[in-house]
């Protein structure tokens, strides 16, 4: 059984989804079943296997409600010998899978092309044995993670002083695993009941070369890798243009690609007239007229790129090599094109902002209307979330983000610029997911029923630090576990569990982001 934390429109729309389900599917020793919240089968007693793909960290309390309707033990020490083995995988379970932990048999670290092959074919060699036998023999398998095998150990304060290995023969950390193959994934269903619909999706590239220092989707996946045009791309776009004529495109930055160029102008040909074309976000500064013209040709309205900041100096904090002389040519460019849209995405909260900083987007959204009339601008705006194994996971979400959201709003919706900000008090509970340790499974269990309400969650929290539940130390402060700034020598949750780039290069890159900051004025490039 292979589940989604959402309706199957929206988890059918997931790539990641899809090719874990097409790499089990294929499979002629497995009969493989989905689940989404909307739709599934009944309750499949005779199941080995229930996997969840995660993207998103709030919709991992979802996961309980999924296990409940399949009558299966919620707490993985409860499961017997004719229950499943819980796994799953994703960014999310990646980064940190301790919130969710107790609730997992097994989480899959990394690109799933060769691990999920790998997880599968341990689980069938030990399908006969006793359950916890089949677990240390998954434990031995490189990226996948068992965490009844693994105990946190806390000082006399409740500080988290590691997690350890309970028995010998078991890995003391676990490396997440990196594909390298040259092909990437592309759609593997294309259905209109898809939230974007009949669309064939292709992965041009994987991860990021930037390096923003808030970005897991660079840090975490690295290294950046590109397929080769003629046997990986065209190949992939190809497969799915016989089943439907719109193709997305996608990537942290698709323009990145050495090869992107030619690919826009193997799509130029008349033989793809009919064919609409889109891209997910794209780097401002490798925008050309050529991109603006041809994704116009295909039927794309609008382009997106992503900014972070109308403030030079914090665009440089965040190691965002992007000049405003940049931003304004990719809208130029967009216009040019025959394109309508200009799409931009920003941050509040962002470490050692201040509010010239948000008054510098303000000024910079105002100054592109100017220049580029006739073209529609919207800015999507989110709060800083800290996210393990990025330079900035030891930075808080900062409470004036809420302010700086309702500034930028004041400023531009009247001047006929869309804002589309996403809430700051769903960011304090994404922050709560990516931040926490093993002791938030008796919240998340607690907050069951509730998780769709902020309220809930906060009265969860309270409710489980009063009762102090478990054989665990009680949970840290709200205020410190979300607005607290962490030592850099503190013990994390996920540090057993190894991400592309070790701690130190982290702190050291967060250092010189902050040094940036500290020596750079507002607005202002530094000599």
């Amino acid at each position: 059984m292979l589940a989604f934390p959402s309706t199957y429109s929206v988890g059918i729309t997931s790539l990641g989804f899809q090719v874990v389900w097409a790499t089990l599917a294929r499979r002629s020793d497995l009969d493989v079943r989905r689940l989404f919240t909307d739709r599934g089968d009944p309750p499949h007693r005779h199941c080995d296997l229930f996997g969840l793909s995660l993207s998103w960290e709030l919709d991992g309390p979802v996961l309980l409600d999924l296990l409940e309707q399949q009558r299966i033990p919620l707490w993985s020490q409860q499961r017997g010998e004719d229950d499943p083995i819980v796994f799953g995988g994703g960014p999310v379970l990646t980064a940190n899978p301790e919130p969710l932990a107790p609730f997992f048999d097994a989480v899959l670290l990394g690109d799933g092309e060769q691990l999920l092959p790998d997880f599968v074919e341990a689980v069938i060699a030990q399908r006969q044995a006793p359950r916890a036998e089949r677990l240390r023999a998954l434990a031995r398998v490189p990226g996948v993670y068992v965490p009844a095998l693994y105990a946190p150990r806390y000082s006399s304060e409740g500080q988290l002083l590691g997690v350890e290995p309970t028995e010998e023969g078991i890995p003391a950390t676990v490396a997440k695993q990196t594909w390298r193959g040259n092909t990437l994934s592309h759609s593997t269903v294309i259905t209109p009941e898809a939230a974007w619909p009949s669309i064939h999706m292709v992965e041009v590239v994987r991860s990021c070369p930037e390096l923003c220092r808030f970005c897991l989707a660079s840090y975490l996946t690295l290294p950046f890798r590109t397929p080769s045009l003629d046997d990986g791309l065209i190949p992939a776009v190809e497969a799915g243009l016989g089943a439907t004529r719109r193709l997305g495109l996608l990537g942290a930055s698709v323009t990145q690609h050495p090869q992107f160029a030619d690919l826009l102008s193997w799509l130029d040909q008349d033989r793809f007239d009919d064919t609409r074309v889109s891209v997910s976000s794209v780097r401002a500064a490798t925008v050309t007229p050529q991109l603006g013209r041809i994704l116009a040709r295909r039927g794309s309205k609008s382009l997106t790129i992503a900014i972070e900041s109308g403030s030079d100096r914090l665009r440089q904090v965040v190691n965002k090599k992007l000049s405003s002389e940049e931003i304004f040519a990719a809208a130029r460019y967009a216009k040019e094109g025959g394109l309508s849209g200009l799409k931009l995405y920003g941050m509040a909260g962002l470490p050692t902002e201040v509010d010239d900083d948000i008054e510098a987007t303000a000024d910079l959204l105002l100054a592109l209307k100017k220049a580029t009339p006739g073209l529609r601008l919207s800015l999507g705006v989110s709060s800083f979330v800290p996210k393990a194994h990025t330079p900035f996971q030891w930075e808080p979400v900062r409470p004036e983000a809420e302010k700086r959201l309702k500034r930028l709003a004041k400023r531009l919706q009247p001047k006929g610029i869309e804002l589309r900000p996403e809430s700051y008090g769903w960011s304090v509970i994404q922050a709560l997911l990516s931040r926490s340790d093993r002791r938030l499974a008796t919240v998340i269990a607690a907050v069951r029923g509730r998780h769709g309400s902020q309220g809930g969650w906060k009265a969860a929290y309270r409710s489980v630090s009063e009762q102090g539940e478990g054989s665990l130390p009680p949970l840290p402060s709200w205020q410190e576990t979300i607005h607290g700034v962490w030592d850099p020598d503190r013990v994390l949750p996920w540090e057993h569990l190894e991400g592309p780039l070790p701690k130190a290069t982290l702190a050291r890159h967060r250092q010189e982001a902050l040094a940036v900051g500290e020596l750079s004025p507002v607005g202002a490039t530094p000599g």
